[in-house]
């Protein structure tokens, strides 16, 4: 795919990336059983969040004219930043789409980067595996972290490198 681009979303784009958001948590509800709101969404903490909080940013993928996906990075402030939400749509995904939007993401804010997911979500375990190699070469690791507040849920993926 060409013409791809990374840009920090602004308020005009958030109702694009809202419905990209619904996409997303549609997909990890596969994963993680997530059913949608009585009104059909689904809980959006982090949407919000990364619209309005200063020590978080939200980024738009487009490309050929329409939006492909978006990144959602906390903890600017932080020793680690998190790239907290990431998704492409289906139709751009294993294009290269991805590895280039984390590329563009992580280089705009240099230092060391944790990324989760789950065990379960294989597309998303080979997916960041690749990410991690195409950022950081072979200097990554992966540890299974307990999700906070949740013992029922398994540990979460957690891969970490330096940009």
């Amino acid at each position: 795919m060409h013409d791809v681009r990374v840009r920090p979303a602004t308020a005009d784009d958030r109702p694009a990336v809202e419905r990209l958001w619904l996409l997303f948590r549609h997909d990890l509800s596969e994963f993680t059983g997530g059913l949608p709101n009585p009104d059909g969404t689904y809980r959006s903490e982090r949407l919000h969040a990364a619209f309005t909080d200063p020590d978080w940013a939200a980024y738009l993928v487009t490309g050929e004219g329409s939006p492909l996906g978006f990144a959602f990075v906390r903890a600017l402030g932080g020793p680690v930043r998190v790239l907290n939400s990431f998704f492409v749509v289906r139709a751009a995904r294993r294009s290269g789409v991805g590895l280039r939007a984390v590329a563009d993401v992580v280089t705009r804010h240099p230092g060391p980067w944790d990324v989760a997911f789950q065990d379960v979500n294989l597309p998303a375990v080979r997916f960041w595996r690749r990410a991690a190699t195409e950022v950081a070469g072979q200097a990554w690791t992966e540890e299974r972290r307990p999700v906070p507040g949740r013992p029922d849920l398994p540990p979460d993926v957690w891969i970490s490198f330096d940009v």
